[in-house]
């Protein structure tokens, strides 16, 4: 049985395209488009994240909970293991479109300089 968080978003109204700019930061790191992949794979508990990622339990804990957070991915506890999964359709077809982007655009993706002026 899904146990309810202790700490409910709330969502905070902006524009719209402040959200697709959180959307992509949440996608925005290599790391968390590892374990985006592995979840695509089927749900896996963080131990087998840890493994696979080759990163620090604590990273991995710090990534999921982004992935969490931005509703990418769902956590399921079963006693007292957590079972993750991709929350939602979407996000694998996001992830194929990105795909897709790269087969036509990797070389120009791959010398983009990203300037983020905030």
């Amino acid at each position: 049985m899904p146990r309810t968080a202790i700490i409910e978003p709330i969502p905070i109204p902006l524009p719209d395209e402040e959200l697709l700019a959180k959307l992509f930061r949440g996608l925005g790191d290599p790391n968390r488009i590892r374990i985006l992949e592995l979840l695509l794979e089927r749900p896996r508990i963080q131990k087998e994240i840890v493994e696979a990622v080759g990163l620090s339990q604590g990273q991995v804990s710090e990534h999921l909970s982004c992935l969490h957070w931005c509703g990418f991915v769902e956590a399921d506890r079963q006693g007292r293991t957590v079972e993750y999964r991709i929350a939602n359709p979407r996000v694998v077809a996001i992830l194929d479109m990105a795909r897709a982007l790269l087969d036509t655009n990797q070389g120009e993706i791959a010398a983009c300089r990203v300037i983020d002026r905030e």
